[in-house]
């Protein structure tokens, strides 16, 4: 996998791991192709040895019955140790059979002491076998009486004569050797496929490891690239990662956004509260009620500010709860209308719940957290709008819906989708009222957590404008339930 070429300054140090690596993964094929051959090769010597123990025994048994029909027995009596010796066999000879079942004639040498089926050979039948390298027939004969006192070794009349014969078995190919040769032809190919398909499975993989080690360090620069040859797998968890190390920088500089935000809106209101506080102190203060109008203000702004970032923390933590209810999504919305319209006012923006809107709308959800969500909302839309902002509330497919709009200069397309994050901070406009800039992430989190959703639709108008709709369903539970997931 050319296309996984490790750092340069890290070539000698991923090499070096990646010795031990590969001689294992080298070593565990070789094993498993190793026992692999042992096994196909024992398996192979024994058919092979018992397939050649059945074939001379069959060519055996075939020839010791032509012989045994010879037409002319006196023929083949006096030329038997001529076709011992053509016939290369090891033993070829007459041997009697009493009529109690024994050999009054010596057997020949290997089938001394063997278990012959003496029952069988009595009632004509033929007997063989295998023994070692050995391979015999037993065929009774039908001899005269005139027949077995002229043989060798001559038998009484009442035995029966009994035609023993028996070949060394040798293997039908040239010994062990060539098991051997091929043994170690296979071996010697398999170590360099496993050499190679170890060196490719290890070096993305190490690859990878010293990807994730440096994004563990702090570096998020770091892209593996992906070549059109990689693996399938490979490819993929490169693609993981490499999204992986983008999504992090992106946290880490949402991260760091907020943070100067953050602390920017922390900082001016005790620089105020410490400004006039000063200024009673030593009594410069030429307005002492105006002065401590202004520290109850930023107090109460510093106050409003570590609350929210109270109510993310718990929210992102998962660690909170909802005690539900019926309630009048109209009744909350057209109370939050008339709560926040002199706020409204006071900035030149009317904020209105049209007529046409449903009556009456009741869903299960937590009241207070509804308010929760129709104030962030309302309070993000009164920061950008020019002259009004508008609800509207309505049902469909067992949903409730609320829709919060502004004619303010809406949204940038690059920023809709990211406007719901918690560190996320948009240099679209000028917003008239600084505040946390954590009300739409407050809401994302506590409206999944209803059940429900939020999302942003920009523009709205000729002139832009910001539309934030949310749903939550229409039946829930009745009682209270823990949110905690």
């Amino acid at each position: 996998m050319t296309a996984w070429a490790s750092p340069r300054c890290g070539a000698w140090a991923t090499a070096w791991i990646d010795r031990p690596v590969r001689r294992r993964l080298t070593g565990a094929i070789l094993v498993l192709v190793a026992g692999t051959l042992l096994l196909a090769a024992l398996g192979s010597v024994l058919l092979v040895r018992r397939a050649s123990a059945t074939t001379a025994e069959q060519q055996l048994y075939t020839q010791a019955h032509a012989l045994a029909d010879y037409p002319s027995p006196e023929v083949f009596l006096h030329s038997i140790h001529v076709v011992r010796y053509v016939g290369q066999y090891r033993a070829l000879t007459i041997v009697g059979l009493s009529a109690e079942g024994t050999f009054t004639s010596a057997l020949p040498p290997g089938l001394r002491g063997l278990a012959l089926d003496t029952p069988a050979l009595e009632r004509n039948l033929a007997v063989g076998g295998t023994t070692g390298n050995l391979v015999y027939v037993l065929i009774p004969l039908h001899l005269t009486t005139a027949q077995k006192a002229h043989l060798t070794h001559p038998l009484p009349y009442e035995d029966t004569a009994v035609l023993v014969a028996s070949r060394s078995r040798t293997p039908p190919v040239g010994g062990y050797g060539y098991f051997l040769l091929i043994a170690l032809g296979c071996l010697a190919i398999a170590t360099v496929v496993a050499y190679w398909l170890a060196r490719r499975f290890t070096r993305p993989l190490l690859v990878v490891a010293s990807a994730t080690e440096r994004i563990a360090t702090g570096d998020l620069s770091v892209q593996l690239p992906v070549g059109p040859r990689d693996m399938p797998e490979f490819a993929s968890l490169a693609t993981a990662i490499n999204d992986m190390s983008v999504r992090l920088q992106r946290a880490r500089d949402q991260q760091r956004l907020f943070l100067l935000s953050v602390s920017h809106d922390l900082r001016t209101p005790l620089t105020s509260i410490r400004g006039y506080a000063e200024a009673l102190a030593d009594g410069t203060a030429t307005d002492r009620q105006g002065a401590l109008a202004i520290i109850d203000a930023e107090a109460r702004r510093l106050e409003r500010l570590v609350g929210d970032l109270l109510d993310l923390a718990r929210l992102e933590a998962t660690r909170f709860s909802l005690d539900a209810g019926r309630v009048d999504v109209v009744g909350a919305v057209d109370a939050m209308v008339r709560q926040l319209s002199p706020a409204a006012n006071a900035l030149g923006i009317e904020l209105v719940l049209p007529t046409g809107s449903a009556q009456s709308l009741e869903v299960v959800t937590d009241a207070d957290r509804l308010d929760q969500i129709l104030a962030n909302l309302v309070d993000n839309a009164l920061s950008f709008a020019a002259n009004r902002v508008e609800l509207r509330v309505w049902a469909e497919q067992g949903l409730a819906f609320v829709s919060v709009e502004d004619d303010g200069p809406g949204i940038p397309k690059g920023d809709l989708a990211r406007v719901f994050e918690a560190h996320f901070v948009s240099d679209q406009a000028r917003r008239r009222r600084r505040g946390s800039g954590l009300g739409l992430a407050i809401v994302a989190e506590l409206t999944t957590a209803m059940g429900g959703g939020v999302r942003a639709e920009s523009p709205c108008g000729p002139a832009g404008g910001t539309r934030m709709i949310f749903w939550l369903p229409v039946t829930g539970p009745s009682a209270r339930r823990s949110a905690e997931r």
